[in-house]
């Protein structure tokens, strides 16, 4: 099990945190968003409910946008734009 950050398109870029708790997911999240450029997306895949919480709170305070917000199969998916 290991935390999986790859390009998917130009600007778009997955981050995939399944089976990892908070505060990890968060963790990585913040990690990502400060090497990413301004107005590229960053999907974030996770699996703790909690993180859901944390990740919106740490986004709305750092000005990034949660533009999609999804649920299928048991992963949360979130499209972070980044401020």
């Amino acid at each position: 099990m290991a935390i999986k950050f790859e390009k998917k398109s130009d600007g778009v870029y997955t981050l995939d945190c399944l089976g990892y708790v908070c505060p990890h997911p968060q963790i990585y999240t913040k990690k990502i968003l400060e090497k990413i450029n301004s107005g590229e997306i960053l999907e974030v895949i996770f699996d703790n409910p909690s993180s859901s919480e944390s990740i919106s709170a740490m986004c709305e305070s750092s000005g990034n946008e949660i533009i999609e917000k999804n649920k299928e199969n048991g992963k949360i998916i979130f499209r972070i734009k980044k401020a």
